[in-house]
């Protein structure tokens, strides 16, 4: 059973730091093309970052230098550190793994993210 569990949301001020967590149970990480993902108040959705296989990185223009993707290959764990956050970042983060070539894409429940002052 495939299992991702995001943590590390919660209610932070302008300008102030979180790293969120996704922790994966099921498939080995390093195989699978990882994101996060986000949906704001009005059910928009955008990909804020992506990890390929490789251990390259992409971000979405709204994040770039502020955002940053990892993985943790042993503990099987991806991370997002978020700098200089924006009410504007303010949505539920998803991560999300698939398999480029095949049909597998698991997502895992959500994290609340709150900036505001």
């Amino acid at each position: 059973q495939v299992q991702l569990v995001e943590s590390g949301g919660g209610l932070v001020q302008p300008g102030q730091s979180l790293r969120l967590s996704c922790v994966v149970s099921g498939i080995e990480i390093t195989l699978y093309t990882m994101a996060w993902l986000r949906r704001f108040p009005d059910n928009r959705r955008e990909e804020v970052a992506t990890i390929f296989p490789t251990g390259n990185s992409d971000y979405a223009g709204s994040v770039k230098g502020r955002f940053t993707i990892s993985r943790d290959n042993p503990k099987n764990t991806v991370y997002l550190e978020m700098n200089s956050l924006e009410p504007e970042d303010t949505a539920v983060y998803y991560c999300s793994a698939r398999r480029i070539g095949t049909s597998s894409h698991y997502w895992g429940q959500g994290t609340q993210v709150n900036v505001s002052s």
